[in-house]
């Protein structure tokens, strides 16, 4: 199966889950100053659910990172689900913000839905360049795991 076909079949339709949990980040986050912006996310970060052990492997370790970040995803009923492991609360709670936003969509959701709510509130500009590659990467390998669970299903 060709590319094209792949972008053919899934479209460029957004999910209303994602629009509502975009607009709800956007919603929580859009008040905040800076500082406070950070201590949500550290926040968000430390309520991450227990992350498997058995998960912490180099597979899962998301490159161009800071810190060390594990992401897992497993496709259940038609939809992706995340989970994530960090060291480092900042990181943590950016994968806690994505997942919040991308965790039980369609894998076509993913792939063509871009975080655009990150821009709107200003939080991957307010990172230090490190931590906006690993974001980027982050979200890269969300991607990654929805073009993988996509082309499982043909």
């Amino acid at each position: 199966m060709t590319n094209n076909h792949f972008l053919d079949k899934i479209g460029s339709a957004m999910s209303d889950t994602f629009q509502k949990k975009s607009a709800e980040m956007t919603k929580i986050f859009t008040p905040l100053s800076r500082e406070e912006r950070y201590h949500l996310l550290m926040e968000m970060g430390q309520r991450l659910p227990p992350f498997p052990e058995s998960c912490k492997t180099p597979d899962r370790i998301v490159q161009g990172c800071q810190s060390t970040l594990y992401l897992h995803a497993f496709l259940s009923e038609g939809k992706l689900f995340f989970e994530a492991y960090s060291d480092a609360l900042i990181s943590a709670g950016l994968a806690a913000l994505l997942i919040a936003v991308y965790s039980g969509e369609t894998p076509e959701t993913i792939l063509t839905c871009p975080p655009t709510f990150l821009s709107e509130l200003g939080i991957a500009a307010s990172l230090s360049p490190n931590r906006s590659n690993g974001l980027a990467e982050l979200h890269l390998r969300m991607k990654q795991e929805a073009l993988q669970a996509l082309s499982s299903k043909v």
